[in-house]
């Protein structure tokens, strides 16, 4: 037996040593070609060899560590794009002088911070997001990063923005949330793979579904949920971004940026977007006043852990909260000590699973919130300050980040919820389960899913864009 293992060691080892880094695509991860558990982080043609955290597999396609039924294992061979004729539509490349706040921003390379301020007088924002149901199994989790005793510099508490899909979702939590002040944005109803590939129906009912949901069983109103997040952060190319612009959203926030020195800001889509489309499915018409908030790789400079759009999918389960912490703190200091672009710090509930990722994520907090010039807004908030940017010193009465304002929120949550039991059959499924669902509101007759948010089981959903 020993014997064996030993033999086994050796092969890896041996596997190890014979894994060569591509030429000529720089540096970045890689799959091993042994198994779809391990991948390779080639930094200046050296390779480093990675395991994914417990459960999770590699994509050899979005080059990160995801859930085993998601992943593509590798390596998958590239083939060269066919060449084709550009679209007619193409946006064109960003315009300064035609393209001013509060309606529009863009930048050449998109790192210029807007209005014209310098580093040192902008101040350095947090944007906290966190993807899918809640529910017990991360609400409380999620309640110990917005404690009392954590404040921004104007007295007022952290919030964060929470991109809300439906299946397994409790929505008298998700009040709970709302009444707090955290902002409520919607990725989907299903979740489905292939969504950037369907056409504009398919994304109204998915979206519109889910923002009318968030309505019925959060008591959460349409004109709060201004925010969308594509699953898998699949944009659906120009399908996805028009239904945004017909039924009244402000932004979205699905496009990941591969490992940049300096990071990008958020941008209106005015313009073609300043940087490579990492997905292949970005939008490639103009969609004017409509805005983008990218997700900016998550790295440091030794590539220790590999670069991630969320911070989840980054290797350092092996780290303990100390190493943690450093990783969290040097990735921060890009953006603090250079152009100060929004430090979006997206999760799924995975990261809240590891006890050691959890307290590194505390002992990062604890420290944030004690220099002078950094605010956790939510999404909205980052965007009020960019339409109208004001320095540092501007900030303690600045209204748009205000908590003393009386805001738009839903009521507090019930103490005693329904708890609903409800018939559910999965597409293209052959029997019905049950799905439990809570909600202030009475139980609806079935489990809300596309084509009826109310749960009636008439499936008569039928959404009207918004008149302009």
């Amino acid at each position: 037996m020993a014997l064996h293992c030993q033999k086994n060691k050796k092969d890896e080892d041996k596997k190890d040593e014979e894994f060569r880094c591509p030429e000529g695509q720089g540096n970045g991860n890689f799959a091993d070609p042994a198994t779809c558990r391990r991948f390779y982080q080639c930094v200046d043609g050296y390779p480093y060899l990675n395991r994914c955290p417990s459960g999770l597999h590699f994509d050899d396609i979005s080059k990160f560590c995801t859930f085993k039924n998601e992943a593509r294992c590798g390596p998958i061979e590239t083939t060269p794009a066919p060449i084709t004729e550009p679209p007619m539509d193409l946006a064109e490349r960003c315009d300064t002088a035609n393209c001013l706040l509060p309606y529009c921003f863009c930048s050449r390379d998109g790192t210029i911070i807007p209005g014209g301020l310098h580093p040192e007088e902008t101040p350095q924002m947090i944007i906290m997001t966190f993807d899918g149901a809640i529910n017990h199994n991360n609400f409380d989790h999620y309640q110990k990063i917005f404690t009392q005793d954590r404040l921004n510099p104007n007295n007022c508490p952290l919030r964060g923005t929470f991109f809300i899909s439906h299946e397994y979702c409790n929505y008298n939590m998700v009040q709970s949330l709302a009444h707090d002040g955290h902002e409520i944005a919607t990725e989907t109803i299903s979740l489905q793979k292939g969504l950037e590939d369907k056409g504009y129906e398919e994304w109204v009912g998915e979206m519109i579904g889910m923002r009318e949901i968030l309505k019925h069983f959060s008591n959460i109103s349409t004109g709060e949920v201004v925010g969308m997040r594509a699953p898998y952060l699949k944009p659906g190319r120009n399908t996805q971004y028009k239904v945004l612009e017909d039924f009244g959203y402000i932004y979205d926030s699905s496009i990941g940026i591969s490992p940049l020195k300096v990071p990008i800001w958020p941008y209106t889509l005015d313009y073609k977007i300043p940087h490579e489309c990492k997905a292949g499915t970005c939008p490639t018409k103009s969609f004017q006043g409509i805005w983008e908030l990218p997700l900016n790789a998550h790295y440091v400079e030794s590539y220790e852990g590999g670069h991630c759009p969320y911070l989840d999918q980054c290797v350092l389960h092996n780290h303990d909260p100390e190493e943690v912490f450093d990783w969290l703190q040097e990735d921060f200091n890009r953006y603090y000590e250079q152009n100060r672009a929004p430090y979006m710090m997206p999760f799924h509930t995975n990261w809240f699973q590891i006890k050691e990722l959890e307290r590194g994520l505390s002992k990062f907090l604890d420290w944030v919130v004690t220099l002078p010039d950094v605010y956790f807004v939510t999404a909205t908030q980052a965007l009020t300050w960019m339409t109208d940017p004001k320095p540092i010193k501007a900030l303690h009465n600045f209204e748009g980040w205000s908590c003393k304002k009386k805001e738009i929120l839903p009521e507090p949550p019930c103490n005693n919820p329904h708890k609903c039991a409800l018939d559910f059959k999965p597409p293209e499924s052959n029997f019905t389960t049950t799905r439990y669902m809570e909600t202030c509101r009475e139980c609806p007759n079935k489990y809300p899913w596309l084509g009826d948010s109310k749960g009636t089981g008439l499936y008569s959903d039928n959404y009207n864009p918004e008149k302009k």
